[in-house]
Protein backbone atom coordinates (compact mmCIF):
# COMPACT_ATOMS: atom_id res chain seq x y z
CA UNK A 1 0.00 0.00 0.00
CA UNK A 2 1.17 3.56 -1.31
CA UNK A 3 0.79 6.22 1.61
CA UNK A 4 -0.42 8.87 0.11
CA UNK A 5 -2.22 12.20 1.79
CA UNK A 6 -4.40 14.98 0.36
CA UNK A 7 -2.55 17.96 0.62
CA UNK A 8 -6.04 20.13 0.29
CA UNK A 9 -7.82 19.76 3.51
CA UNK A 10 -5.39 17.96 5.96
CA UNK A 11 -6.02 18.76 9.80
CA UNK A 12 -3.03 19.85 11.81
CA UNK A 13 -2.77 16.20 13.03
CA UNK A 14 -2.16 14.53 9.63
CA UNK A 15 0.26 17.28 9.38
CA UNK A 16 2.03 16.06 12.40
CA UNK A 17 1.64 12.54 11.40
CA UNK A 18 3.09 13.06 8.11
CA UNK A 19 6.08 14.98 9.60
CA UNK A 20 6.86 12.36 11.75
CA UNK A 21 7.08 9.55 9.12
CA UNK A 22 9.31 11.92 7.30
CA UNK A 23 11.70 12.13 10.17
CA UNK A 24 11.47 8.74 10.96
CA UNK A 25 12.58 7.63 7.38
CA UNK A 26 15.42 10.41 7.42
CA UNK A 27 16.38 8.98 11.00
CA UNK A 28 16.74 5.56 9.33
CA UNK A 29 18.57 6.82 6.09
CA UNK A 30 22.13 6.83 7.05
CA UNK A 31 23.36 3.77 8.72
CA UNK A 32 26.42 5.23 10.69
CA UNK A 33 24.52 8.40 11.97
CA UNK A 34 21.54 6.11 12.88
CA UNK A 35 23.66 3.52 14.81
CA UNK A 36 24.82 6.50 17.02
CA UNK A 37 21.77 7.99 17.38
CA UNK A 38 20.31 4.57 18.66
CA UNK A 39 23.05 4.06 21.23
CA UNK A 40 22.95 7.65 22.05
CA UNK A 41 19.06 7.85 22.43
CA UNK A 42 19.70 4.17 24.72
CA UNK A 43 22.28 6.00 26.89
CA UNK A 44 19.92 9.15 27.58
CA UNK A 45 16.63 7.26 28.66
CA UNK A 46 18.69 4.87 30.73
CA UNK A 47 20.08 8.30 32.34
CA UNK A 48 16.87 9.30 32.61
CA UNK A 49 15.38 5.96 34.84
CA UNK A 50 18.43 6.30 36.54
CA UNK A 51 18.37 9.89 37.82
CA UNK A 52 14.33 9.70 37.83
CA UNK A 53 14.89 6.68 40.94
CA UNK A 54 17.53 8.97 42.39
CA UNK A 55 14.62 11.84 42.49
CA UNK A 56 17.02 14.14 40.56
CA UNK A 57 13.88 15.31 38.58
CA UNK A 58 16.09 18.28 36.96
CA UNK A 59 18.25 16.17 35.22
CA UNK A 60 15.11 14.08 33.97
CA UNK A 61 13.72 17.25 32.74
CA UNK A 62 17.47 17.58 30.98
CA UNK A 63 17.53 13.89 29.60
CA UNK A 64 14.01 14.90 28.08
CA UNK A 65 15.15 18.10 26.67
CA UNK A 66 18.31 16.07 25.08
CA UNK A 67 16.54 13.36 23.35
CA UNK A 68 14.76 16.09 21.36
CA UNK A 69 17.75 17.58 20.72
CA UNK A 70 18.84 14.54 19.16
CA UNK A 71 16.10 14.80 17.23
CA UNK A 72 17.52 18.20 15.67
CA UNK A 73 19.22 16.97 12.84
CA UNK A 74 16.63 14.97 11.28
CA UNK A 75 13.78 18.13 12.25
CA UNK A 76 16.59 20.20 9.85
CA UNK A 77 16.75 17.98 7.23
CA UNK A 78 13.26 17.45 7.31
CA UNK A 79 12.09 20.80 7.00
CA UNK A 80 14.33 23.17 5.35
CA UNK A 81 15.36 20.20 2.66
CA UNK A 82 18.79 19.87 2.91
CA UNK A 83 21.26 16.69 3.72
CA UNK A 84 23.56 16.53 6.57
CA UNK A 85 26.28 14.55 5.61
CA UNK A 86 26.76 11.37 8.21
CA UNK A 87 29.65 12.46 9.58
CA UNK A 88 28.60 15.58 10.36
CA UNK A 89 25.57 14.13 12.05
CA UNK A 90 27.32 11.98 14.05
CA UNK A 91 29.38 15.02 15.52
CA UNK A 92 26.30 16.81 16.12
CA UNK A 93 24.83 14.17 17.87
CA UNK A 94 27.57 13.82 20.19
CA UNK A 95 28.41 17.05 20.45
CA UNK A 96 24.66 17.06 22.67
CA UNK A 97 25.53 14.13 24.08
CA UNK A 98 28.95 15.21 25.32
CA UNK A 99 27.28 18.52 26.44
CA UNK A 100 24.06 17.64 28.14
CA UNK A 101 24.82 14.09 29.46
CA UNK A 102 28.62 14.21 29.98
CA UNK A 103 28.93 17.65 30.74
CA UNK A 104 25.72 18.67 33.29
CA UNK A 105 24.69 15.59 34.59
CA UNK A 106 28.15 13.76 35.13
CA UNK A 107 29.53 16.79 35.81
CA UNK A 108 32.69 16.34 33.32
CA UNK A 109 32.64 20.32 33.05
CA UNK A 110 34.19 19.99 36.70
CA UNK A 111 36.29 16.68 35.96
CA UNK A 112 38.37 17.55 33.00
CA UNK A 113 38.80 21.33 32.95
CA UNK A 114 39.64 21.26 29.28
CA UNK A 115 36.27 19.70 28.94
CA UNK A 116 34.15 23.16 28.27
CA UNK A 117 37.09 24.27 25.88
CA UNK A 118 37.10 21.25 23.54
CA UNK A 119 33.10 21.48 23.20
CA UNK A 120 33.14 25.35 22.67
CA UNK A 121 36.10 25.13 20.14
CA UNK A 122 33.67 22.47 18.10
CA UNK A 123 31.41 24.88 18.71
CA UNK A 124 32.66 27.09 16.65
CA UNK A 125 33.63 24.95 14.11
CA UNK A 126 29.90 23.66 13.97
CA UNK A 127 28.73 26.83 13.86
CA UNK A 128 31.11 28.06 11.00
CA UNK A 129 30.02 25.02 8.78
CA UNK A 130 26.35 26.10 8.89
CA UNK A 131 26.77 29.81 8.22
CA UNK A 132 29.18 28.58 5.43
CA UNK A 133 26.11 26.39 4.29
CA UNK A 134 23.79 28.59 3.83
CA UNK A 135 25.13 31.02 2.21
CA UNK A 136 27.01 28.78 0.02
CA UNK A 137 23.44 27.16 -0.87
CA UNK A 138 22.40 30.60 -1.85
CA UNK A 139 25.42 31.07 -4.58
CA UNK A 140 25.15 27.65 -5.75
CA UNK A 141 21.01 28.01 -6.29
CA UNK A 142 20.08 28.45 -10.01
CA UNK A 143 16.76 30.36 -8.54
CA UNK A 144 18.52 32.95 -6.72
CA UNK A 145 20.67 35.40 -8.32
CA UNK A 146 23.20 35.46 -5.21
CA UNK A 147 27.00 35.33 -5.27
CA UNK A 148 29.83 35.98 -2.81
CA UNK A 149 33.59 36.38 -3.34
CA UNK A 150 35.10 33.13 -1.84
CA UNK A 151 36.56 35.31 0.82
CA UNK A 152 33.24 37.14 2.02
CA UNK A 153 31.92 33.80 2.08
CA UNK A 154 34.47 32.75 4.53
CA UNK A 155 33.92 36.14 6.27
CA UNK A 156 30.22 35.74 6.72
CA UNK A 157 31.00 32.05 8.19
CA UNK A 158 33.36 33.55 10.50
CA UNK A 159 30.80 35.66 11.58
CA UNK A 160 27.79 33.68 12.20
CA UNK A 161 29.82 30.89 14.28
CA UNK A 162 30.95 34.03 16.37
CA UNK A 163 27.26 35.59 16.59
CA UNK A 164 25.93 32.05 17.72
CA UNK A 165 28.46 31.90 20.76
CA UNK A 166 28.16 35.71 21.81
CA UNK A 167 24.23 34.51 21.86
CA UNK A 168 24.98 31.28 23.86
CA UNK A 169 27.13 33.20 26.36
CA UNK A 170 24.03 36.33 26.40
CA UNK A 171 22.02 32.73 27.73
CA UNK A 172 24.33 31.48 30.11
CA UNK A 173 24.63 34.99 31.85
CA UNK A 174 20.90 35.09 31.59
CA UNK A 175 20.35 31.57 33.26
CA UNK A 176 22.90 32.90 36.03
CA UNK A 177 21.37 36.10 36.70
CA UNK A 178 17.67 35.29 36.72
CA UNK A 179 17.25 31.53 37.98
CA UNK A 180 21.07 31.34 40.28
CA UNK A 181 22.72 28.53 37.91
CA UNK A 182 26.26 28.58 37.02
CA UNK A 183 26.75 28.01 33.55
CA UNK A 184 29.47 30.62 33.19
CA UNK A 185 32.07 28.65 35.67
CA UNK A 186 33.66 30.42 38.06
CA UNK A 187 37.59 30.57 37.99
CA UNK A 188 40.13 31.24 41.16
CA UNK A 189 42.72 34.17 40.58
CA UNK A 190 45.84 35.45 42.24
CA UNK A 191 46.07 38.33 41.37
CA UNK A 192 44.09 41.60 40.09
CA UNK A 193 44.00 44.78 38.72
CA UNK A 194 41.27 47.72 39.60
CA UNK A 195 40.13 50.92 39.67
CA UNK A 196 37.83 50.69 42.08
CA UNK A 197 40.33 49.96 44.80
CA UNK A 198 42.22 53.44 44.00
CA UNK A 199 42.20 55.57 47.11
CA UNK A 200 42.40 59.08 45.02
CA UNK A 201 38.82 57.25 43.35
CA UNK A 202 40.48 58.15 40.03
CA UNK A 203 40.96 55.86 37.12
CA UNK A 204 44.04 54.39 37.89
CA UNK A 205 44.49 50.52 38.42
CA UNK A 206 45.79 48.95 41.71
CA UNK A 207 47.64 45.91 41.61
CA UNK A 208 47.15 42.94 44.11
CA UNK A 209 49.30 39.87 44.07
CA UNK A 210 49.50 37.11 46.22
CA UNK A 211 45.82 36.38 47.05
CA UNK A 212 45.29 33.45 48.81
CA UNK A 213 41.87 34.03 49.87
CA UNK A 214 38.35 35.39 49.78
CA UNK A 215 35.83 36.09 52.61
CA UNK A 216 32.46 37.30 52.45
CA UNK A 217 30.92 38.85 55.57
CA UNK A 218 33.78 37.76 56.87
CA UNK A 219 33.45 34.10 56.01
CA UNK A 220 36.77 32.30 54.17
CA UNK A 221 35.21 30.77 51.38
CA UNK A 222 38.07 28.14 51.09
CA UNK A 223 38.46 28.72 47.36
CA UNK A 224 42.43 29.47 47.60
CA UNK A 225 42.23 32.74 45.87
CA UNK A 226 39.85 35.74 44.49
CA UNK A 227 37.11 34.15 42.59
CA UNK A 228 36.23 35.44 39.06
CA UNK A 229 32.55 35.37 38.61
CA UNK A 230 32.04 34.59 35.26
CA UNK A 231 34.35 36.54 33.05
CA UNK A 232 37.38 34.52 32.57
CA UNK A 233 35.41 31.80 31.25
CA UNK A 234 33.15 33.76 29.26
CA UNK A 235 36.13 35.54 27.27
CA UNK A 236 37.78 31.51 26.91
CA UNK A 237 34.72 30.21 25.73
CA UNK A 238 34.64 33.11 23.18
CA UNK A 239 38.57 32.67 22.30
CA UNK A 240 37.83 28.85 21.25
CA UNK A 241 35.15 30.06 19.51
CA UNK A 242 36.62 32.20 17.52
CA UNK A 243 39.62 29.31 17.14
CA UNK A 244 37.22 26.82 15.35
CA UNK A 245 35.34 29.49 13.65
CA UNK A 246 38.83 30.54 11.43
CA UNK A 247 40.18 27.19 11.15
CA UNK A 248 36.59 26.68 9.02
CA UNK A 249 36.64 29.82 7.74
CA UNK A 250 40.06 28.79 5.87
CA UNK A 251 39.39 25.47 4.89
CA UNK A 252 36.20 26.78 3.24
CA UNK A 253 38.01 29.69 1.92
CA UNK A 254 40.40 27.20 0.59
CA UNK A 255 37.55 24.96 -0.81
CA UNK A 256 35.86 27.50 -2.73
CA UNK A 257 38.87 28.87 -4.33
CA UNK A 258 39.61 24.79 -5.54
CA UNK A 259 36.33 23.94 -5.86
CA UNK A 260 36.33 20.28 -6.86
CA UNK A 261 39.70 19.91 -5.34
CA UNK A 262 38.97 19.38 -1.72
CA UNK A 263 35.41 17.80 -1.87
CA UNK A 264 36.09 14.55 -0.08
CA UNK A 265 37.02 16.63 3.18
CA UNK A 266 34.09 19.33 2.54
CA UNK A 267 31.36 16.92 1.58
CA UNK A 268 31.50 15.36 5.05
CA UNK A 269 31.53 18.55 6.37
CA UNK A 270 28.83 20.65 4.83
CA UNK A 271 25.29 20.08 4.30
CA UNK A 272 23.34 19.85 0.49
CA UNK A 273 20.18 20.49 -1.07
CA UNK A 274 18.02 17.31 -0.97
CA UNK A 275 17.76 15.57 -4.48
CA UNK A 276 14.04 14.81 -4.83
CA UNK A 277 14.29 11.40 -4.09
CA UNK A 278 15.91 12.49 -0.62
CA UNK A 279 12.90 14.58 0.07
CA UNK A 280 10.92 12.59 2.72
CA UNK A 281 8.78 14.93 3.43
CA UNK A 282 7.69 15.01 0.13
CA UNK A 283 7.53 10.85 -0.68
CA UNK A 284 5.40 10.67 2.75
CA UNK A 285 2.78 13.47 1.52
CA UNK A 286 2.40 12.61 -1.95
CA UNK A 287 2.66 9.05 -1.51
CA UNK A 288 5.82 8.28 -3.77
CA UNK A 289 5.79 5.02 -5.66
CA UNK A 290 8.99 4.08 -4.38
CA UNK A 291 7.63 4.43 -0.46
CA UNK A 292 5.82 1.44 0.58
CA UNK A 293 3.23 1.87 3.52
CA UNK A 294 5.87 -0.34 5.55
CA UNK A 295 8.64 2.16 5.31
CA UNK A 296 6.46 4.81 6.44
CA UNK A 297 6.12 3.40 9.64
CA UNK A 298 9.80 2.72 10.57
Amino acid sequence: MVVGVNRGGRSWRERVRTFGRAMNLEIHQHRASFAVYAILRLLVIAMAVLQFFNGDYENVFLCALTLLMLMAPAFVQVRFRIELPSVLEVIMLSFVFAAEILGEISAFYEIFPFWDTVLHTLNGFLAAAIGFSLVDLLNRSERVRFELSPAYLSLVSFCFSMTIGVVWEFFEFAMDLVFGFDMQKDTVVHAISSVALDPAHGNTPVRVDGIVATSVNGVDLGVGGYLDIGLIDTMEDLLVNFIGAVVFSVIGFLYVRNRGRADALIDSLVPRRKSEDQDYLRLVRDGDEGLADGEARV
